[in-house]
């Protein structure tokens, strides 16, 4: 019999991607599916950045490049985060990575390690619990509430920090919930985490450049005090529909740099080299298909949130970023599981259970508005049916 270390015992995984799975399985088999499940842009990835990763593979860029990526690619990160955040950052503190996940793995897994706890949001992204679990770290949710209109609190969160605390995981725009905390907010959390200047910050804003209703997205980067300890998750995969590119940057502290570069010698050598040519371009070149983009998925979502407030049991707040809606459920008798379950089985619309985004999820569903206006009328037009026809 083989053996593995204990900790693969504890690892767990993305739920979306089983949903997915059972969805295409089942339109293989012939059924109609509308998939609200996965969190990815319908949109095609814009010509200009596929054409520029043809032109790099016929100009020979076939082999391998710096582990941290492209120096122009990385500087072009840089000017990005410039532009957009009006903060200035070394291009050599900034790592290329093939995906989002990797910025969260290759964090947790330095300060994760048994007898200290990582603080993360629940509900939140299922990787976060998942690899600290792994590491033998000891997850500590810092809860995120509807009342609180999915904003994290500064206050809550600051009287979960102990001396056992080595990481902060923070998500804003939130997935799953669509929540964007304001600046108030997060001044005040950045104010108390004076007081705990050995707690290292992991910032997923991975959805940074999607808010909507004028509401503003406030990156950590913008804060001096929290620099030294710093590390900031950002990518190309939603904001220019390019998911299955594997695309993702970080920004990382000087005293973490090296160690980040170390993890990609040793996990990955280096991200695709035509894959950051496509990564190049998106930055350095026009920007309407990210704001076309962005509204689309606003008029999307306000047929998401009043199609879903129009049905009988099911209320669902507002979300200000992301392209996700989160109504709660519970109202409906179900639980929340079994009602995504039976949606795809019987009534052919992926959802996502909301306990696979963490222990405070049960009584929510997530729904992605990234899928046609059409495909989500339909998709609401079934699960009132289903809702009205089922026994629970």
């Amino acid at each position: 019999m083989l053996h593995t270390i204990s900790g693969f015992d504890r690892i767990g995984e993305e739920n979306a991607f089983a949903v997915l799975a059972r969805a295409n399985e089942l339109a293989g088999q012939g059924r109609e599916i509308i998939n609200l499940g996965i969190g990815q842009p319908d949109f095609r990835t814009p010509e200009h950045i596929v054409e520029a990763a043809i032109k790099a593979l016929r100009d020979g860029q076939h082999g391998y490049t710096a582990a941290t990526g492209i120096a122009p690619l990385r500087e072009a990160v840089s000017a990005d985060l410039l532009r957009r955040h009006g903060t200035e950052t070394n291009p050599g503190n900034v790592v290329i990575v093939p995906g989002g996940k990797v910025t969260m793995f290759m964090a947790i897994l330095m300060f994760g390690e048994p007898g200290a706890d990582i603080l993360y949001p629940d509900p939140g992204f299922p990787i976060y619990r998942s690899m600290i679990e792994f590491t033998g770290a000891r997850p500590i949710p810092v809860p995120i509430r509807e009342e609180n209109e999915f904003a994290f609190s500064a206050d809550e969160t600051l009287s979960l920090i102990t001396e056992n605390t080595r990481l902060l995981i923070l998500n804003s725009p939130a997935n799953p919930t669509g929540g964007v905390t304001p600046r108030s907010e997060i001044e005040k959390l950045v104010a108390g985490l004076e007081r705990f200047p050995d707690v290292a910050v992991l910032s997923d804003e991975i959805y940074s450049q999607m808010t909507y209703d004028g509401m503003e997205h406030v990156s950590l980067l913008e804060f001096d005090s929290l620099r030294d300890r710093l590390i900031l998750l950002d990518g190309w995969s939603k904001t220019y529909s390019m998911t299955g590119w594997r695309m993702g940057f970080s920004l990382w502290p000087d005293a973490l740099i090296d160690k980040a570069r170390k993890l990609a010698v040793n996990a990955w050598s280096c991200v695709n080299a035509p894959a950051q040519y496509a990564g190049l371009a998106a930055l350095t070149g026009p920007q309407d298909a990210v704001r076309a983009m962005v509204t689309e998925f606003d008029a999307r979502r306000r047929v998401v949130v009043d199609g879903l407030n129009a049905i009988e049991g099911i209320s669902c707040r507002t979300p200000l970023g992301a392209f996700y809606a989160y109504p709660n459920i519970k109202n409906t008798g179900w639980q929340a599981k079994k009602l995504a379950s039976a949606l795809l089985e019987d009534a052919g619309v992926a959802v996502i259970g909301g306990p696979d985004f963490g222990v405070l999820g049960e009584g929510y569903i997530r729904l992605s508005y990234a899928n046609s206006t059409q495909n989500i009328k339909t998709a609401l037009e079934k699960i009132e049916t289903f809702l009205q026809r089922s026994v629970k």
